[in-house]
């Protein structure tokens, strides 16, 4: 038995033992470390790098790790195997999976305005914002040796009086603070409940000289991101906003993966808190406290996600959605609560989980395709959620088809070498410049901001321009020379997009080969899944009238150059609308408005799924995808090649 010790930079170090023999990054993830392995540890990522600083590890350098990093003592922790006591240096950089949390400037930027753009949209469908939760002003007699009538009792009485309702349910959270209350406020109290035609349900009570805000949490929980908006459940107002990486992608970055690891011994456990303990009870105490707001005011969550994540949250098996016939343990429930699985509001919150559609089209589609619109109009339409897993629906006010590719992670970061969620210091846009080989980018944050990677709109942009300046050819090999274009000892091509001098990161953010490989599959998966859907309906590209674009991958997509690569199909741009993170914006909208959950429970209803991979000719489309932008060059009649 050997003693490791994890020197966790910004935290205190973690204390594990382990056998000879076995795998660094498997005791990491053991013992709750957060080492980044998008890849589930086959060595493929190189992204879960450690520094030896005593002790010894029996571990290969690989082509991640240069001979100078590899005498400095980084190590790949997939790769390196116990055989000594070790001290290993876990750097901040290793936690990026979280990407630092960030809490929402809510009074500007792009992506606020597409939030409010869409919000607006369904108001004027007819959608009624309202909602069941409600406060009640109540005023009773206090007792006297005359009127002797128990408090529950009479508080119930009171409620029935000003409401007309006759059952009223007051829970155990209630009863045990309703005697200091009443009298602290003179029999004068506020109750927030939830009122149905026939029932009321009492979430709390309180002096009736309190303020009292309604709080709601609408949360979209992606395979990579995790985004959340807190809001007055009356008002509508947005009171914070946040969004966090998903702390499950230690144990893989795809669903597969996942559903994998759950299956191991306390699988499930691990990945339940990794999502709740580790990602969003914090976004929440942050949200919290940046709105001066208390979390157990949050009477009410509404999440929308993919159907694995779904799966996961609630700590049920997944392990059926991965194999035939496909079939995963729920599409909808109403029976989930915060207290069920540990998420820190008010106990007795109810959860709305935006309905499931098949095994790997989720809530997060219902949510989308519900403020995308598309069900409300004549035109046939596209609408597209770029994440983990692309999504796609087709359809118009008659019918509705759904499907889902794996596209991995490379849209928001993952499987790239300088990726990154779309927060300050991402390159969000790119242009280079065809004489000079130059680029000149946009950074999210700050004026002043130094570049330290990209996010998926910067890295639509970095290819397109590369492909279009004939930097890389179809198959994304670098074929032009420049100070900026190099190549390792192993022979593989990259693009410095910042030397580390103008870097904000302690290296230079390029792009590489390798790089490009995993984003042209990504975009392949995308654009096979649109062709393979069009051919299921018999229908050709001219027949798209629109196209919406959803996921928070930056501020916008330069649509032009997501057709250059062969992500999109090749109509006019005008038909392109990007709508942002549409499962977040459907989230929200579920929680506000009844009649919005009604209606996206509706959609998933009425929508067909179709199964990809029971589709014969699907690896045929996709296997041609895999190009830029497409083997058929006769599919890209617009996309021309400078200097030709």
């Amino acid at each position: 038995m050997y003693k490791i010790i994890f020197q966790i930079e910004n935290s205190n170090p973690v204390e594990a033992f382990a056998n000879e023999g076995e795998i660094l990054l498997q005791i990491a993830q053991r013992n709750n470390v957060a080492i980044d392995a998008p890849c589930s540890g086959n060595g493929s990522c190189g992204k879960c790098r450690v520094r030896l600083l005593s002790g010894k590890l029996d571990a290969q350098r690989t082509r991640h790790i240069s001979e100078e990093e590899f005498a400095d003592g980084w190590r790949l922790a997939c790769c390196s195997k116990i055989v000594d006591d070790i001290v290993v240096e876990v750097p901040d950089i290793a936690s990026a999976y979280r990407s630092r949390m960030k809490v929402a400037d809510l009074s500007t930027g792009k992506e606020v305005e597409i939030f409010e753009q869409s919000r607006a949209q369904v108001l004027a469908a007819g959608i009624e914002q309202k909602n069941s939760m409600d406060i009640l002003d109540i005023v009773m007699d206090a007792p006297t040796l005359d009127d002797t009538m128990p408090d529950n009792e009479r508080i119930v009485w009171a409620i029935k009086a000003e409401t007309g309702v006759e059952k009223v349910r007051l829970p155990y959270l209630v009863m045990r603070k309703l005697a200091e209350v009443l009298r602290e406020g003179d029999f004068h109290v506020k109750c927030v409940i939830r009122r149905t035609a026939s029932d009321i349900f009492v979430y709390d009570v309180m002096p009736a000289t309190e303020d009292v805000i309604i709080g709601g949490l609408a949360i979209d929980i992606g395979t990579t991101t995790v985004s959340a908006i807190l809001l007055d459940m009356q008002t509508g107002k947005i009171l914070g906003k946040a969004s966090s990486g998903n702390g499950q992608i230690r144990y893989g970055a795809d669903v597969i993966n996942r559903i994998i690891e759950s299956t191991k011994p306390g699988g499930r456990k691990r990945l339940q808190e990794a999502i709740v303990k580790e990602t969003i009870n914090p976004m929440i105490r942050e949200m919290c406290r940046a709105a001066e707001f208390r979390a157990d005011h949050i009477y009410r969550m509404s999440i929308a996600s993919n159907t694995t994540m779904n799966h996961l949250l609630m700590g049920v098996s997944s392990d059926s959605i991965r194999t035939e016939p496909y079939i995963p343990t729920f599409f909808k429930t109403n029976s989930l609560f915060a207290s069920d699985i540990g998420i820190r509001v008010h106990p007795d919150a109810h959860i709305i989980l935006a309905p499931n559609i098949g095994s790997y089209v989720g809530g997060d589609i219902t949510a989308g395709a519900f403020i995308s619109m598309i069900w409300n109009r004549p035109e046939t339409s596209l609408f597209i959620d770029l994440g983990t897993n692309g999504e796609l629906v087709l359809g118009n006010e008659d019918f509705l088809i759904s499907c889902a590719c794996s596209a991995g992670p490379a849209f928001e970061g993952g499987d790239i070498s300088c990726g990154m969620r779309a927060t300050d210091g991402a390159i969000e846009a790119c242009t280079i410049d065809y004489e000079t080989m130059e680029p000149t980018f946009e950074i999210i944050g700050d004026p002043g901001t130094k570049p330290v990677g990209l996010c998926g709109s910067g890295l639509i942009d970095v290819i397109a321009e590369l492909f279009l300046n004939g930097i890389i050819n179809a198959k994304g090999k670098f074929v032009r020379e420049g100070e900026r274009v190099r190549h390792d000892q192993y022979g593989m091509g990259s693009y410095v997009l910042a030397f580390r001098k103008d870097a904000g990161s302690v290296k230079d953010v390029e792009i590489t080969e390798v790089d490009i490989d995993n984003f042209i599959r990504a975009k392949g998966a995308i654009f096979s899944a649109v062709r393979t859907m069009l051919r299921y309906l018999d229908y050709t590209v001219d027949m798209i009238d629109d196209v919406y674009v959803a996921g928070g991958i930056g501020s916008g997509i330069n649509m032009r150059n997501a057709v250059v690569i062969g992500m999109l199909p090749d109509i006019p741009v005008e038909k392109f609308h990007y709508i942002g993170n549409s499962s977040l914006t459907g989230s929200y909208m579920m929680l506000l408005s009844t009649q919005a959950e009604r209606k996206t429970y509706e959609i998933a209803q009425g929508m067909t799924y179709l199964e990809l991979s029971t589709v014969p000719t699907y690896m045929d489309e996709f296997v041609a995808c895999c190009f830029l932008p497409h083997t058929d060059d006769r599919l890209f009649p617009s996309v021309e090649l400078k200097g030709k």
